[in-house]
């Protein structure tokens, strides 16, 4: 009989949780230098010790922290990463209408990924998991943390200490095949590689920008641009996987932004579709389907043989709850492309991919992860 704790599940989550309200205090006292890191740390423990046991109330099979130790869904983990400092900037990334605090990380020598901090957090929730459940931890793609040290505020610090490319990318894989060594060892499982580079770039208008083409109406040097920073995405990714041990999951989850309930992009995942799902050397793609933004099911034929989608049709954006037989139609319509049985679901992302949350509240937030539940034993029992 298969082992029923190997990811994805039916009835899945993208990880992260709403903040509640005494652990977004505590951080502000933290920030305003008011309670020590050590008084932090026993509240942030409170609080994952009683969203472990909200999980496992709802009838989750896979356990997370909620990424409530951190302030951001990726720049906390690239903090932590040696050679790499916290940055204050100019202007914070852009979303529909608004702009995030202007946070960012910036070289300050080589890189590398021993002793990174989140595998003590990842023991904590070990601990509370305990059996008959799978603690999952969820990290940035290495190829969001390229991207990051590539972004123009921070790209001359980069070349500063890489002056090569290809040993930047060797670099960070490295780090990374360091820190998946480690939390392997502390009992890791199924690890999640959360990356937005692959959604930006399903967006022309962003991708013309963020590829540095300047083409114009040229789009035969655009698609030439493009498919030049996918296969750099692609092998950043591949190379940070290829010594990953055989029994762990692997897996992605690829939106075009969750901030505040705000989007940064939009467009089917056609343009990547080619290189992300037909060559990414992961187990499962949790992508985002929960509006027209994200197009039609097509792309999903590219999947290589084998490989699992787990559709996030439930928004994390907002409280209205989506119908369940309308979710139950697009489950099949998602089967002539995939196999039903390659397929599970969840919300298209995190609810809270900030410390700042989405604007729905936590009664909500269940509700949703309830809806998911429903039409996933309604689908698969």
């Amino acid at each position: 009989m298969a082992n029923p704790l190997i990811a994805p599940f039916r009835a899945d989550v993208v990880g992260s949780y709403l903040r509640p309200e005494y652990l977004q205090h505590a951080r502000r006292q933290f920030a305003a230098g008011d309670i020590t890191q050590a008084e932090l740390t026993a509240v942030e423990d409170k609080a994952i010790t009683e969203l472990v046991a909200q999980q496992k109330a709802a009838g989750l099979q896979v356990i997370t922290d909620g990424e409530f130790r951190r302030s951001w869904w990726h720049l906390d983990f690239m903090w932590g990463l040696n050679g790499v400092e916290k940055t204050t900037i100019d202007q914070g990334y852009t979303f529909n209408g608004i702009q995030t605090r202007p946070e960012s990380c910036q070289l300050t020598g080589k890189i590398s990924g021993d002793n990174h901090p989140f595998i003590e957090h990842f023991k904590f929730i070990v601990q509370l998991a305990g059996e008959g459940y799978l603690p999952r931890l969820t990290i940035p793609a290495p190829a969001q943390f390229l991207r990051e040290l590539q972004r123009p505020v921070n790209l001359e610090q980069t070349q500063r200490i890489y002056p090569d490319l290809q040993q930047l990318i060797a670099d960070i894989a490295k780090a990374y095949q360091t820190v998946i060594a480690e939390v392997y060892a502390a009992g890791c499982r199924n690890l999640q590689l959360d990356d937005c580079t692959w959604g930006i770039l399903t967006d022309p208008n962003i991708g013309a920008h963020t590829t540095g083409c300047g083409c114009g109406s040229d789009h035969q040097a655009y698609e030439e641009q493009l498919d030049g920073l996918l296969k750099t995405l692609l092998q950043v990714n591949n190379a940070a996987f290829a010594d990953a041990p055989a029994d762990l999951v692997l897996t992605t989850h690829v939106c075009r932004g969750n901030y505040r309930s705000t989007w940064s992009a939009s467009g089917g995942y056609a343009p990547v579709a080619d290189t992300l799902f037909a060559k990414q050397d992961v187990d499962a793609f949790y992508l985002e389907y929960d509006t027209d933004r994200a197009g039609d099911f097509a792309p999903l034929a590219k999947l290589a043989a084998g490989k699992k989608v787990v559709l996030g049709l439930i928004t994390s954006k907002s409280a209205a709850l989506e119908s369940a037989d309308e979710l139950v139609a697009r489950i099949h319509e998602a089967a002539q492309y995939v196999p039903l049985d390659n397929l599970y679901l969840s919300t298209q992302c995190g609810f809270a991919s900030t410390e700042e949350g989405n604007s729905l509240t936590e009664a909500e937030q269940w509700a949703k992860i309830a809806l998911v539940k429903q039409v996933a034993e309604q689908v698969w029992g």
